[in-house]
């Protein structure tokens, strides 16, 4: 997986500038969702949909859903950044990092 599809923009300048790549799954039956760029540190309580990549599902709709139809996040504007992102349910998602070549 290469670095080149990191996004270095001031979102992850507020977060302490740096990012890793992570491969997330449904943690009910393991399908998998996305590429998603992480920044700064601490557990996914959102998931910003700009930092979604290679997304195997719709984020077009208003709950973010894995391809068996669970349930694992609510759409939602963060105020804050003004940013659209999906507010994930606790235990909904398992991650795994994606080490960059």
């Amino acid at each position: 997986m290469s670095t080149s599809i990191i996004k270095n923009d001031k979102y992850k300048k507020a977060r302490g500038g740096y990012s890793r790549l992570l491969k997330i799954f449904c943690e009910k039956c393991s399908e998998e969702i996305c590429l998603y760029q992480k920044d700064g540190p601490g557990v996914i309580k959102r998931m910003y949909v700009d930092r979604m990549i290679n997304t195997k599902v719709s984020t077009s709709g208003k709950d973010l859903k894995c391809p068996n139809s669970h349930t694992l996040g609510v759409k939602f504007i963060y105020e804050k950044e003004n940013r659209l992102a999906f507010r994930i349910f606790v235990a909904a998602i398992t991650k795994k990092m994606v080490k960059s070549k």
